[in-house]
């Protein structure tokens, strides 16, 4: 029994090893540092609620060598942030297939210390689940809730299989005391847009909503006798919808042969949705049912 056991904490030990090599101490506010991850060459990607300034950023790489970043892009939605260094010779991860992990899977969550030392916390995938939404309304490609403990400084590092391959970068942004994973797909999603234009483009409609109810005797002219809508309170100036032509007083009943019964449904459309969509709508206006095409615009950055 002994030697199984010890055999298994070497392996677990070469699993932290391989990974760790990629794992760097960013240095991006005051007093704790954060940990991340060396995701491509030159590209470090970090958790983002742990960038308190935008300049004078440094990176621990190996062997106690700091490294100046530049911010190359940063997205509350998704809590990921991603600098920029002129560096080789850090190690970039091999990366795994989290879609693939399971339930009770043994896993590791790495990190450094400000002074460059890789620390780990070991646990279990605690809960699985599909696609989500985050409270800003930002899409992660699937759900993995972690049973382990991270550390201050940990965010920011990744979740490693018992194989030695970064499954995701780990965060406690979200609140609520949860330590959860970002995937590497949504990682791979989000790092590629934040290099090429810094920031998400995400789209919106433009207006503000509240949900009514639709009288009885008119959802009989509905394809769908939606029992509720949304009236539109508010339509922004040269926004999607005031260009599509709603006004207020409009009720939206329909988007894209869906139900609208509630902003929920409104989120859900826009976390899937791309800016330039093109998005089929019914409204009832003076009492009658009317069909638009509303082309989704880009929310300001700021």
């Amino acid at each position: 029994m002994a030697s199984v056991i010890a055999s298994f904490s070497q392996e677990l030990s070469a699993a932290a090893e391989q990974a760790g090599s990629s794992v760097v101490t960013v240095h991006a506010r005051h007093r704790v540092p954060s940990s991340g991850i060396h995701w491509r060459r030159g590209v470090i990607v970090t958790a983002n609620h742990t960038v308190r300034r935008e300049d004078d950023i440094t990176i621990l790489i190996h062997e106690g060598k700091r490294v100046s970043a530049k911010l190359a892009g940063r997205d509350p939605g998704t809590d990921l942030a991603v600098f920029k260094i002129d560096q080789d010779g850090v190690a970039i991860p091999q990366l795994g297939d989290a879609s693939k992990v399971k339930l009770a899977n043994l896993v590791l969550a790495l990190g450094r210390t400000r002074f460059g030392n890789l620390v780990a916390s070991d646990g279990i995938i605690g809960g699985l689940g599909g696609e989500w939404r985050t409270w800003r309304g930002s899409r992660i490609d699937q759900s993995i809730r972690l049973d382990l403990a991270l550390y201050p400084g940990f965010s920011g590092g990744p979740l490693v299989s018992v194989e030695g391959k970064v499954l995701g970068l780990n965060t406690n942004g979200f609140g609520r005391g949860r330590a959860v994973t970002i995937p590497v797909s949504t990682v791979n999603r989000v790092v590629d847009e934040l290099l090429d234009k810094g920031y998400i483009a995400r789209p919106y409609l433009g207006v503000a909503m509240q949900p009514v109810a639709v009288p009885e005797a008119l959802r009989g002219k509905l394809k769908s006798s939606a029992a509720g809508g949304l009236m539109i309170l508010h339509v922004e100036p040269g926004g999607p919808a005031d260009k599509a032509g709603i006004v207020l007083g409009d009720v939206i009943v329909e988007l894209q042969g869906k139900p609208a019964l509630d902003t929920e449904h409104i989120q859900d459309l826009l976390a899937s949705a791309k800016v330039n969509d093109k998005i089929r709508t019914t409204i009832i206006r003076g009492g009658a049912p009317l069909e638009l095409s509303i082309t989704l615009g880009e929310r300001s950055a700021k």
